[in-house]
C-alpha cells in the first residue's frame, strides 16, 4: 500500500488580522519615519540643487558664447571685456590639467607609502599621533598654503630647476631660464601638497580593512611583511588607492586661492612647465571676475561650467571604480 506522507498546510489567516506588509508598516516607530523622509529629503534637496547650479551655469554660458567672436575650446586669448569680445579656454585647460596631473604624480606614490607606513609599519604610539597630524593637515584653509607657497617655496626652487634644467634641459620641458619660479610644476608642487592629507586618509582607511586572516596566512607561508603588502594588502586596497587619487585630483581641479597667489598668469602654452606663465580656470575665475562687466562675468561662468562639469566626470569615475567592490558598496 503507498502511504503517501501528509502536508501541513499553514493555517489560513484569520479574516480581520492584517497581512504582514501592514504588520512591519505598523510596527515602525514615528521617529523612524520621520528619519526617512528627512534622509530621502535630503537626499533630493541635493540633488535640485545640482540640478539648479547646472542649470544657472548653462544659461550664463550660452548668453557669453553667443556674444564670442573666438573660438571657445581653441583660443589663447581671454579678452571677455573687450568690443567685440574674444575669449577661448585653450590655456586655462591646458594649465588646469598638466598642474593637477605633476600633482598626482608627486603626492599619489607618497600618499600610499605614508599610508602603509601608518597601517602596518609604524607602532601604534607613533601612529595614532601621526593620523591625527595628517588629518589636520587638510583642514588648513587653501590661502595658507598659497602664502607658504609664494614666500618659501617659490623663493627654494631655483636650486630644483637648475637641477633639471642642467640634466633634463635636452628634452625642452625641464628648460629653466632664470627668472621666479612661478611656473605650472611650482603649481603642481603646491597642489601635490594640499592633496596628499587626502589622499592618504582615504588610503590608510582602506588598507586597514583588508582582511586579517589573508595577512596572517601569508605570514604562516612564510611570507615577509613586504611580500604580505604586495600580496594581501595593495590587491585588496587598489580600488580604494585608485577612487582616493581621484577624489584628490577633483581638488586639485578646483583649487583657486593657493594657485592665484602662487602663478603668475599669462595666456600662452609654454613647452617647458619651469617657464613663468599659464592659467587654470579657478585661478582665472578668481583673479578676473571683479574687474569684468557683464559679457566678461558670463564668460567666467562659461568658463566654471567646464570645470564644473569635469569635475563632476572625476567624481563619478570615482564611484564608479568604488563600486566594482562590494566591499565599499555596503
Amino acid at each position: 500500500m503507498d502511504i503517501t506522507p501528509a502536508t501541513s498546510a499553514a493555517p489560513p489567516p484569520l479574516s480581520g488580522a492584517p497581512a504582514p506588509a501592514e504588520q512591519a508598516k505598523s510596527a515602525t516607530r514615528p521617529g523612524d519615519r520621520i528619519f526617512l523622509g528627512l534622509s530621502r529629503g535630503s537626499g533630493i534637496l541635493l540633488l535640485v540643487i545640482m540640478a539648479a547650479i547646472a542649470v544657472f551655469l548653462a544659461v550664463r554660458a550660452v548668453n557669453a558664447l553667443s556674444h564670442n567672436e573666438g573660438n571657445f575650446f581653441t583660443t589663447f586669448e581671454w579678452s571677455a571685456n573687450s568690443t567685440p569680445p574674444v575669449f577661448g579656454i585653450a590655456v586655462l585647460a591646458f594649465g588646469t590639467v598638466v598642474s593637477s596631473l605633476i600633482a598626482m604624480l608627486i603626492a599619489v606614490p607618497v600618499a600610499i607609502g605614508v599610508a602603509l607606513f601608518v597601517s602596518h609599519y609604524a607602532p601604534r604610539k607613533l601612529a595614532t599621533p601621526l593620523s591625527y597630524v595628517i588629518d589636520l593637515l587638510a583642514a588648513v584653509p587653501s590661502i595658507v598654503y598659497g602664502l607658504w607657497g609664494a614666500l618659501f617655496l617659490v623663493p627654494h626652487l631655483g636650486g630644483l630647476y637648475s637641477w633639471l634644467n642642467d640634466y633634463l634641459g635636452w628634452t625642452g620641458i625641464f628648460e629653466y631660464h632664470d627668472g621666479a619660479a612661478r611656473s605650472l610644476f611650482t603649481i603642481g608642487i603646491l597642489l601635490a601638497i594640499m592633496i596628499l592629507p587626502i589622499v592618504t586618509s582615504v588610503s590608510r582607511e582602506v588598507f586597514l580593512q583588508t582582511p586579517r586572516m589573508n595577512e596572517e596566512a601569508a605570514l604562516a607561508l612564510g611570507a615577509t611583511r613586504w611580500e604580505v603588502i604586495r600580496m594581501s594588502v595593495l590587491p585588496f586596497g587598489r580600488s580604494g588607492v585608485i577612487s582616493a587619487s581621484m577624489l584628490g585630483l577633483g581638488r586639485a581641479l578646483g583649487e583657486t586661492m593657493a594657485v592665484a597667489t602662487v602663478l603668475s598668469p599669462s595666456f600662452l602654452i609654454n613647452t617647458s612647465l619651469l617657464d613663468p606663465g599659464g592659467g587654470t580656470f579657478a585661478q582665472n575665475i578668481a583673479s578676473s571676475f571683479k574687474e569684468s562687466g557683464e559679457i566678461g562675468k558670463d564668460a567666467l561662468i562659461a568658463s566654471g561650467l567646464v570645470l564644473f562639469v569635469l569635475t563632476l566626470l572625476v567624481n563619478g569615475a570615482a564611484r564608479m571604480i568604488i563600486a566594482r567592490r562590494k566591499e565599499y558598496t555596503a
